[in-house]
């Protein structure tokens, strides 16, 4: 590590210490999130979508199907896919607290500076992953910290923030993580067509889907698309359906309200056994106990 990335690493201290304010989500810009944490936490179920995360201080888990990811200030994670996902803080303190952000990849971007820069889009169908976790340093992490310092003049940032969005886009070109940012811009091939399921699965999660029908009408044959589908996501499409479905019955628990058998109808389970199961899998705990414990933590918080 080299004295410039030190210096770095701890001006983005700096700077997130005085940005998020409160526990939990701070939205700094559109496309720009902090997060702060004074304690390690529960894990958070919930859907990542096409973006770099890092770290400037502390450390996260991430687990995607049945990948984990660590990463911390030497590392940032990056996702190019819509995918559900599991996160926890594992290091954190009130003297030390996790500060880390999200910086949403806009597809458009992507592809416009990939024909700037020479480096097309094309058709890429090598098997990527839609998470993946690398060093942070040089001239990438520098351009994280020279878009958090615009901050401090909102007229700065708003005109020259886009710049130097396109900078961070650039160097993850032409970086090993090359292939991976550019399935989300590409045109034509597997990766579309996995794109395509992905969509497909978030927007008919509680419907009865067939897989040969879907893969059929992906122009895939059903074994293809199965292998293509969980080299990206890490899990099969029915385990990505079942995801998606579990992490919104939970949600209209918690939040809406809904009993469990009116949640687990809503997200197009039959088999109230089967929902309470699958559900006590995934989050520990069944449906009414989750509930239970819910309520319980928010008393404790008031």
């Amino acid at each position: 590590m080299t004295d410039r990335d030190n210096a770095n690493r701890e001006e983005l201290v700096e700077i997130l210490r005085a940005r998020a304010l409160s526990e939990g989500p701070n939205k700094m810009a559109e496309f720009l999130h902090f997060y702060k944490h004074e304690g390690p936490t529960q894990p958070f179920h919930g859907l990542y979508s096409p973006s770099i995360c890092i770290i400037a201080q502390g450390a996260k888990v991430v687990r995607m199907g049945e990948e984990q990811y660590r990463y911390d200030p030497a590392n940032f994670l990056l996702c190019s896919l819509d995918v559900p996902v599991s996160s926890q803080v594992v290091e954190a303190s009130p003297e030390k607290p996790y500060l880390g952000l999200k910086l949403d990849l806009d597809p458009s971007l992507i592809a416009s500076v990939s024909v700037e820069s020479a480096v097309a889009p094309g058709r890429s169908d090598a098997g990527v992953k839609s998470i993946a976790v690398s060093r942070l340093q040089g001239d990438l992490l520098d351009a994280f910290v020279r878009l958090f310092r615009l901050l401090e003049v909102p007229a700065d940032f708003n005109v020259l923030s886009p710049l130097v969005l396109r900078e961070i886009v650039y160097r993850l070109l032409v970086s090993e993580h090359g292939p991976r940012l550019r399935q989300m811009a590409v045109y034509g091939g597997n990766t579309t067509r996995i794109t395509r399921a992905v969509q497909i699965l978030r927007n008919r999660f509680n419907e009865a889907l067939s897989i040969e029908d879907l893969a059929r009408d992906l122009g895939m044959s059903a074994s293809s698309f199965h292998q293509h589908f969980k080299t990206a996501t890490s899990m099969s499409p029915l385990q990505f359906q079942k995801m998606l479905r579990l992490q919104e019955a939970r949600r209209l628990l918690l939040v809406e309200g809904l009993d469990a058998g009116g949640a687990a109808q809503r997200v197009g389970y039959d088999d109230a056994s089967q929902f309470s199961r699958e559900y006590k899998r995934l989050f520990g705990d069944p449906p009414t106990r989750d509930l239970a414990r819910f309520k319980h933590g928010t008393a404790l918080a008031r």
